[in-house]
């Protein structure tokens, strides 16, 4: 069975506080930010609205993105999440 790879970005509301983070477990994952598993930051800030996900090929391929999207200034990131998702819906039914 072969892996898939995302990386997403989550969001406390329409221009809140917005987490970026991968998983080889989109549907697991967006579960335990939903669910507060972790007491991290998206627990702390109640980041818990997928906003914003992209499936790649390849463990590498996701290492890449996820940095390259943490490294954008905020309004980069807002931008890519209102092109793809202008409403900011959850996108957790979706996935």
């Amino acid at each position: 069975m072969e892996k898939t790879y995302f990386v997403y970005m989550m969001a406390s509301k329409k221009n809140g506080t917005i987490y970026v983070g991968m998983t080889d477990d989109i549907k697991v994952r967006n579960l335990e930010h939903k669910l507060k598993k972790y007491d991290g930051f998206t627990a702390i800030y109640d980041v818990d609205n997928l906003v914003y996900f992209k499936q790649v090929p390849d463990l590498n391929s996701e290492m890449l993105l996820e940095k390259k999207l943490k490294g954008l200034n905020r309004n980069k990131k807002i931008s890519i999440i209102e092109e793809n998702n202008p409403l900011w819906n959850d996108l957790t039914y979706s996935i």
